[in-house]
């Protein structure tokens, strides 16, 4: 089997596992507006039903999805810059892997106090 030639953009490693991730972030971000969007247009039908749905999700299972959206949206967010600057920079290419590793460095360091803050809330009152 013939090697890729240096320099393509994908060669199923790190960068087809972002890809990946930026997929399946995109959709759940997308998923998460359409329920948003529905969920507070429900307040024109009938208030009551909206402070119901409303009152679902303060529990914890849904705390932890919050979790999971603001994790998706860090994350979409700056992978996003980071194929903005692979497609468009001249060097973007040869540097992918470690602007990677920068998003996943900075998804880390935001991540992190986030779910500190948000889980106490959560879970402690």
């Amino acid at each position: 089997m013939p090697k890729a030639p240096a320099g393509t953009l994908y060669r199923g490693r790190e960068g087809m596992w972002s890809w990946v991730a930026h997929r399946v972030t995109g959709i759940g971000i997308f998923f998460f507006l359409f329920v948003h969007v529905l969920d507070t247009a429900l307040v024109r039908v009938s208030p009551e039903a909206y402070n119901d749905v409303i009152h679902t999700y303060q529990t914890p299972i849904v705390g932890l999805l919050e979790v999971g959206l603001v994790g998706a949206v860090i994350f979409h967010a700056f992978n996003g810059v980071r194929i903005i600057l692979v497609d468009f920079w001249g060097k973007g290419p040869r540097y992918q892997r470690q602007m990677l590793a920068g998003v996943l460095i900075i998804w880390v360091v935001l991540m992190v106090p986030f779910m500190i803050r948000h889980l106490s809330h959560v879970f402690g009152g």
